[in-house]
């Protein structure tokens, strides 16, 4: 008799896959936002010596907190509904 070998990749396939697009999507956005920020950086230290304006610790603590925020939202797709 022929032994049937469990079809397991589909059912971990997933995770590999779903770490590779997640690392290349957030990749993108990161590259995407240091770009944007250094534009707007190099469009405003005209007056400073081309060096631009220091990033305040509220600036800073605020995007955190945001992308804190983000992370969890995402998390919380991977969950199923609640049922009411």
């Amino acid at each position: 008799m022929a032994e049937q070998l469990p079809t397991t990749t589909q059912d971990t396939d997933w995770k590999p896959r779903t770490y590779v697009l997640g690392a290349a999507i957030g990749t993108l956005f990161g590259f995407l936002a240091a770009y944007l920020y250094a534009r707007a950086a190099e469009d405003d230290a005209g007056g400073r010596g081309n060096k631009p304006a220091r990033i305040g610790t509220g600036e800073m603590l605020g995007l955190v907190l945001s992308g804190l925020g983000l992370i969890r939202q995402i998390s919380e797709m991977g969950k199923p509904p609640k049922k009411k």
